[in-house]
């Protein structure tokens, strides 16, 4: 019988596999460790912060966080995932071995190791994109390294284990949304000139214009 694999397990060793692998062939070893994590912000596939986490026992521990949203996933294929992770990577080598920009901004500096490690910085994904900018995708630069680094760890088995649900799926965790509560407020209309205002049930309206009493919605 086949023992199971925990799913934290299973999904936390790919994750590690593939920023180890990137990290020998595109980066030679260079970058030094991170929490990789899954994070889901808007508009966003990953991101990389410096120093996020420190130790809980050791004052001097701190590693660096390498997030991915896997909302990011649906639809994606397994080149795409890693693309993120190796964009991130490269922040990650900017802030170890180069010039740190500002928080979120993607520089000349990032731009050029993005290249070298065959990944062409594109505001939109594509060719023609601007090369620098607060949000940055990127393409893979066909026969470059990234390309053929891919194809290596794809062919070792290599693949992730889960994405988000599709939110045409979701669900409350409550479970069917519960019925709307009936509104708190009536509508009361004045029977000479028809106008309406709403108030609490009890409430005793007078119309300004006709001084008559206004009558509650039955």
């Amino acid at each position: 019988m086949t023992k199971h694999t925990p799913i934290t397990l299973a999904e936390n060793k790919e994750l590690q596999a593939a920023f180890d692998f990137f990290n020998k062939i595109l980066f030679n070893h260079q970058l030094s460790d991170v929490f990789i994590t899954y994070q889901r912000k808007p508009r966003m596939a990953g991101h990389f912060a410096p120093e996020r986490y420190h130790g809980r026992h050791d004052a001097k521990q701190s590693t660096h966080e390498l997030a991915l949203n896997p909302d990011s996933f649906v639809g994606a294929s397994d080149e795409y995932i890693c693309q993120t992770i190796v964009h991130e990577m490269c922040h990650l080598w900017q802030h170890e071995h180069g010039t740190p920009a500002s928080r979120g901004y993607h520089d000349k500096e990032w731009g050029a190791k993005m290249k070298a490690v065959g990944l062409y910085p594109s505001s939109t994904g594509k060719e023609g994109g601007k090369e620098t900018g607060q949000r940055m995708s990127d393409y893979v630069i066909p026969q470059g390294r990234f390309a053929i680094a891919f194809k290596r760890l794809a062919e070792g088995g290599w693949k992730l284990n889960l994405q988000s649900l599709e939110r045409s799926k979701l669900q409350s965790p409550q479970g069917p949304k519960a019925p709307k509560a009936p509104s708190s407020k009536t509508k009361f209309t004045c029977p000479g000139c028809e106008a309406n205002v709403w108030g609490k049930p009890e409430t005793n309206v007078v119309c300004g214009e006709c001084e008559l009493p206004m009558q509650a919605a039955s």
